[in-house]
């Protein structure tokens, strides 16, 4: 059995939800899928934020939650942090594609040099 249980995770992951908002979370399916997808991250070599030795990731990530140490972004926000992600990623491209044609023609002054 699961301790904590899903209804005492979903209170948690709700819990800074203000009156008349819509949940971030109302299944234990979202509980399911965030925790499946942090304990992966934590298989893949992210740090684990709580305690997890001799625990599984999937505890592990169970407890991280329950601590409020991870949080389930709605739809919305998810959207929102993606696009933003993907801004930055441009951002990094474009300053690498800087870096080597700025880097290129020093070498070929280099190579004329000699």
């Amino acid at each position: 059995m699961l301790h904590p249980s899903y209804a005492d995770l979903i209170k948690v992951v709700n819990s800074g939800v203000e009156e008349g908002e819509d949940p971030v979370v109302s299944s234990r399916y979202s509980i399911v899928m965030a925790t499946s997808k942090r304990a992966r991250q934590i298989i893949a070599g992210d740090d684990e934020l709580v305690d997890g030795r001799g625990k599984k990731p999937l505890s592990v990530a169970v407890e991280e939650l329950n601590q409020g140490k991870i949080q389930i972004l709605s739809e919305e926000y998810a959207q929102e942090d993606s696009e933003a992600e993907e801004a930055q990623e441009s951002a990094e491209a474009a300053e690498t594609v800087e870096t080597v044609e700025t880097e290129e023609p020093q070498e070929a002054d280099a190579a004329g040099a000699e």
